[in-house]
């Protein structure tokens, strides 16, 4: 069996402009990938696809091979395939140029699993945990018992129904193919699957090409940003790489807040019916609007109930309300199930004892800047605005900025975006 690994390295990037040659420990990166997979055994030839000289050039300055293709290619498969009508193999296999950690002991197992002539596609998969599933950025694949691929996905697969779920994996994206598939690649039909979540794998699911999916260890990063180049020259380097904490709001899609003593001031009138009166801070309407709007989720839940507070909530199109609680903890449970999310990506707002189980409920809590101590000393943080007095309007401000939203509040134009839904 004839095995080469094609190596694509577009120059282009638009996250790290000429990328294949930054320098990770006096070396370009391209290289670092070059030589782990020149240290694949049985592998007959390693060849760098790149469509700019200045890659081509750097290959062929540490004696590497090189071949310039197209730079209109959409995917790296696709720059695959012409490399396959220069160079004969039966098994190719696709190693990208931002992966200067890849270990060749995990291209050998996929060049040892290709001795199976029933297999005609193959790639590579590790644990993840479950706050790592929620990135974007990572495919994730679930596999059948036999090692073959069901689906990949950038969202969370599968659906963690259960809070306590954490069984996930992150999709390494090295392949290998079999020439007859890279053969007929080109003649795929178009996959609605390939345009929603823009993975090309899915092409060749759609097609009903079956794709086996190896586990290995946990891999070393990639490089796809600044910041993971930096984490890679650290790990070269033998030294502690401190990166910025992730702002724990950045994946916040639902918001639980009190009402009395964080919606209002916590003062409560009686008319001459008996009817209550509350009085609200017009800030904190507008605050749950512009959260709502911006697809973030937000819910009442209140150990009181009233048709003055069924009003507000009315007026503000709040869809999800639990009122005259006196368990918080198992409402806020309910409440999450109700929008379909976890722990991690709830925040509560609270203001007195009764909210300590709902502080325990969700990943994160706010405490309003009036409450006792022994409930702010419980809160994750502690706001500046006391409750009825803006604090609502601080956590949404909080949310948005933390999610790159700001714009919302701040300008005109962002604000334009959710006018439609406004309301105070």
């Amino acid at each position: 069996m004839k095995v080469v690994i094609i190596i694509p390295a577009r120059y282009g990037s638009s996250r790290l402009p000429g990328k294949p040659l930054a320098d990770i420990a006096g070396k370009p990166m391209v290289q670092h990938v070059y030589e782990r997979a020149s240290a694949v055994p049985n592998v007959d030839r390693v060849v760098v696809a790149t469509d700019d000289s200045r890659v081509l050039d750097a290959v062929e300055s540490f004696s590497g091979c090189a071949l310039m293709t197209s730079s209109e290619h959409a995917s790296g498969t696709d720059r695959l395939v012409e490399v396959m009508n220069q160079v004969d193999a039966d098994v190719y296999i696709n190693v990208q140029g931002d992966e200067p950690l890849i270990r060749p002991e995990d291209l050998n197992a996929l060049v040892n699993l290709m001795q199976d002539e029933t297999i005609d596609v193959a790639t590579l998969c590790h644990a993840i945990d479950s706050s790592e599933s929620k990135n974007p950025n990572t495919v994730k694949v679930v596999r059948a018992h036999g090692g073959e691929a069901l689906y990949f996905s950038r969202s969370p697969i599968p659906y963690p129904r259960e809070a306590s779920y954490d069984k996930y994996f992150k999709h390494v994206g090295v392949y290998a193919y079999r020439k007859a598939v890279l053969e007929q690649y080109s003649d795929l039909p178009d996959s609605d699957l390939e345009t929603a979540e823009m993975l090309e794998q899915l092409r060749m699911l759609s097609a009903g090409i079956r794709i086996n999916v190896l586990e290995v260890q946990r891999t070393g990063p990639g490089v796809d940003t600044p910041e993971c180049l930096e984490k890679v020259r650290a790990i070269f380097h033998g030294v502690a790489h401190t990166a910025k904490p992730e702002n724990p709001l950045k994946n916040i899609r639902l918001v639980i807040t009190d009402v009395d003593g964080v919606l209002t001031d916590g003062s409560i009138f009686y008319d001459v019916s008996g009817e209550c009166i509350k009085r609200f801070h017009v800030r904190d309407g507008l605050g749950i609007r512009m959260l709502e709007e911006s697809g973030i989720r937000v819910a009442v839940l209140s150990g009181r109930d009233s048709e003055t507070l069924r009003k507000r909530i009315q007026d503000l199109g709040i869809s999800m309300s639990l009122l005259g609680v006196k368990d918080k903890l198992a409402a806020c449970d309910e409440l999450m199930l109700q929008a379909e999310v976890i722990r991690s990506e709830t925040v509560f707002i609270g203001d007195d004892t009764i909210d300590l189980p709902a502080f325990l409920a969700c990943g994160y809590s706010f405490a309003v800047a009036d409450a006792p101590d022994y409930v702010k000393n419980k809160a994750s943080m502690v706001l500046s605005k006391a409750g009825g007095d803006g604090a609502f309007r601080e956590v949404s401000d909080l949310i948005l900025d933390a999610q790159n939203k700001s714009d919302v509040y701040s300008t005109a134009e962002g604000f334009a975006t959710v006018m439609s839904g406004a309301a105070q």
